[in-house]
């Protein structure tokens, strides 16, 4: 099959993540860091490290919980899990400050106990949305690791009457769990949207945050451009410790029979996984159901332009799926190491980072309002292309290994092989990962921030400005359409890529 536009995608991939560096180090002050700066990298830091942490220590027994029980439903909350990972952040915060907000039902209670509110705003609440978004990922990925664990060790375990936690649970975490603490710590340190809602002021402002405050507020471009770079450096070292830490299974391979648990326990530990599954799956259900409800109210109060934003955020999110799963499609075509780095570049720079980078190469030629849609869209596209290029390299590989062969013996190469035999079996990757990185951009409030005009922004930027204004009524109505449209753009090209592939 041609691999020169797998080529062509990597030095693309490579002028965007690492071009966008030049003008950083050229309009990058030489005064050094601030206070301000300091303050800023120290809190990115502590709220990434306290995050992941707490993800992954809650994570533990909520997925050794689900590993051991089966129950009616298990199925559905296991898929459930992965909801919060296409969930629009602006959104899951809006349900987070439903439940644990000012007016919020856990305020509403100690109030009505006679005991003082909590605040949802500064680290805490940071954190506390962190968890929200990364636990069911954590779950997901350690969940996984005991999935892997073959059926004959915990066969022989019983026999041998020895104790699974000691023999085969705890080595397992000790394999997955670093490196699920550093894929989260990633996650975290490129926060915008909940530092923005949730964080704010000299004691709780991210790295991304102080860009976007420089660039709006301060039209200090040096400054901007330094904190960007100090950006890139932390995204590219968490990413390199996220491979370094990934490790694969260390218990061996099985023969793919179903495992069957002699180590249950008696009614305490039944209760106790209980207990945490059902912890697990309230603090993800209510936040989402309270969207709903007070979004269903919030529709009569939807502003004007509400429909111009939902018009611009269709357009976005839909560039950015041709673009990311174009470009994941012809990495995946070239393979190697060349398009495992560049599938992995857009790891280390986030997208307010490329923004940074393309609105001073942009600024001095055109108006930043004129291609505000284009680059938001080029930005969403970038951060999506890792996720898509994980979904369709293992699916090309797959199609591959069981076609390849006999397209090869018919004579069947080139652009031929990829129509007739590669794009029908890919279509079922193809659609999920163009549902993901659309779903992604739905929902993504960053470069916009920095580009947009006066009525050019998106929804998820109508959103926070509603918030930032108090009106949150009509801020869940929009919420409401955002979750709405990401939900639905992903089922309709995740449903579309398995349309009739039963039959293929």
């Amino acid at each position: 099959m041609p691999r020169w536009p797998g080529a062509l995608a990597a030095l693309l991939m490579a002028g965007l993540c690492l071009g966008t560096l030049a003008p950083l180090l050229g309009r990058a002050g030489g005064g050094g860091l601030g206070p301000a700066d300091w303050a800023a990298l120290r809190f990115t830091l502590v709220q990434a490290a306290l995050s992941a942490g707490a993800s992954v220590v809650l994570a533990v027994p909520v997925a050794r919980a689900l590993a051991r029980r089966r129950f009616p439903g298990r199925s559905a909350l296991v898929t459930l899990l992965g909801a919060p990972f296409i969930l629009p952040v602006i959104v899951a915060v809006l349900g987070l400050l439903a439940v644990f907000g000012r007016g919020g039902l856990l305020n509403d209670g100690l109030r009505a106990l006679g005991w003082p509110p909590v605040s949802i705003y500064g680290l805490q609440g940071v954190v506390l949305a962190h968890v929200f978004l990364n636990l069911p990922l954590a779950t997901r990925l350690i969940l996984q690791g005991w999935l892997d664990i073959p059926a004959e060790r915990f066969r022989l375990a019983a026999t041998l009457n020895a104790p699974v936690w000691a023999v085969l649970e705890r080595p397992m975490l000790r394999q997955v769990v670093p490196g699920a603490v550093a894929a989260i710590f990633a996650l975290c340190l490129t926060s915008f949207s909940v530092a923005l809602i949730l964080g704010g002021g000299p004691a709780a402002t991210t790295v991304e945050l102080a860009i976007y405050q420089a660039i709006r507020f301060e039209a200090d471009f040096a400054g901007a451009a330094q904190l960007a770079l100090l950006q890139y450096a932390l995204c590219g070292g968490a990413a390199l410790l996220a491979v370094a830490l990934t490790r694969g299974p260390v218990l061996g391979a099985g023969l793919g029979r179903a495992v069957e648990r002699w180590d249950a326990g008696g009614l305490g530990a039944r209760v106790a996984d209980a207990l945490w599954i059902g912890a697990a799956a309230l603090f993800l259900l209510l936040p989402l159901g309270l969207i709903v409800l007070r979004g269903i109210g919030g529709l009569d109060d939807l502003p004007g332009e509400a429909w111009g934003a939902t018009g611009r955020s269709l357009l976005v999110a839909l560039g950015a799926t041709a673009l990311s799963v174009g470009l994941a499609l012809a990495l995946a075509l070239r393979g190697g190491a060349l398009a495992q780095v560049a599938g992995a570049l857009p790891l280390a720079a986030s997208s307010l980072v490329l923004g940074t980078g393309l609105l001073l190469v942009l600024r001095p030629f055109v108006g930043l309002g004129a291609v505000a849609l284009p680059v938001t869209a080029l930005a969403d596209a970038l951060m999506a292309l890792p996720f898509a290029l994980r979904s369709l390299a293992p699916a090309l590989a797959e199609v591959e290994a069981r076609h390849g062969r006999l397209a090869e013996s018919l004579g069947i190469v080139g652009v031929a092989r990829l129509g007739i035999v590669v794009l029908p079996l890919l279509r079922p990757a193809l659609g999920f990962a163009g549902g993901l990185a659309a779903a992604l951009s739905m929902g993504n409030l960053g470069v916009i921030a920095l580009f947009a005009g006066q009525g050019q922004g998106t929804l998820p930027l109508l959103m926070a400005q509603l918030m930032g204004a108090y009106r949150m009524e009509a801020a869940a109505g929009v919420g409401l359409v955002i979750l709405l449209l990401a939900l639905g753009l992903f089922w309709a090209f995740d449903r579309g890529g398995r349309l009739d592939a039963a039959a293929r």
